[in-house]
């Protein structure tokens, strides 16, 4: 049984990663994501594989895997909330070089991996953010790279398109705090074309989850 603190948050959100925990206890109002694909008991309910919900004065039982983010009550004005962010997180563009954030204005914490898990938080301030669609993950050349994303503060939505083009989207998913959007990839670990967009700014979590044989890009 253990529970790891995440920084990556620091001092905005407190992240902690749960293994084997017969037994959790929430206070304040928290995200709880299942990494595991064994069911977490939430009262009479389970929460699935890869589902998130927002929880308040209960507990969570149960748990094989998983990922809690407390200190959303600690944020009464959103707005301050992301100003302190972009104060503090650097641009995706300075981090990842990739064009397709070049003049994006969209944040990133540190990323932290923990066995195949990376986690990360996102900060997107502008609306449309126009992150651009992509389907690719170079860093993992092994079949079987999944990803999702997981919404803390503000509105999204999560789109698939049958093109490099939103013109053929297909597929969107609205993003509130708490949610996480299905699965897209298939068996393979291959993926559509897809973005997220802003409907606010918006905080997120992006969880990596590498398949056995692929190793953290850092390491």
């Amino acid at each position: 049984m253990t529970v790891e603190n995440l920084t990556i948050g620091d001092p905005f959100f407190a992240l902690r990663v749960l293994q084997d925990e017969d037994r959790y206890d929430i206070h304040d109002k928290t995200i709880v994501l299942n990494l595991s694909d064994a069911p977490i008991t939430v009262r009479e309910q389970t929460v699935g594989p890869l589902e998130s919900v927002v929880l308040y004065q209960t507990a969570i039982e149960n748990v094989k895997h998983a990922i809690v983010i407390e200190g959303l009550s600690r944020h009464s004005d959103d707005e301050l909330l992301m100003a302190a962010i972009r104060k503090t997180w650097p641009s995706a563009f300075e981090v990842r070089g990739e064009e397709r954030l070049r003049g994006v204005e969209h944040y990133m914490s540190p990323k932290v991996w923990l066995g195949q898990f990376g986690f990360t938080l996102y900060h997107s301030a502008s609306v449309p953010l126009n992150v651009g669609l992509h389907k690719e993950h170079a860093f993992c050349p092994v079949p079987g790279f999944r990803e999702v994303h997981t919404q803390i503060v503000g509105f999204g939505k999560m789109q698939q398109c049958r093109e490099k083009d939103i013109g053929t989207l297909y597929l969107e998913e609205p993003m509130a705090p708490g949610t996480t959007h299905k699965p897209m990839y298939d068996a393979e670990g291959n993926y559509p074309w897809h973005q997220f967009e802003t409907i606010t700014p918006s905080v997120f979590m992006a969880v990596e989850m590498l398949p056995d044989g692929a190793t953290p890009p850092e390491l």
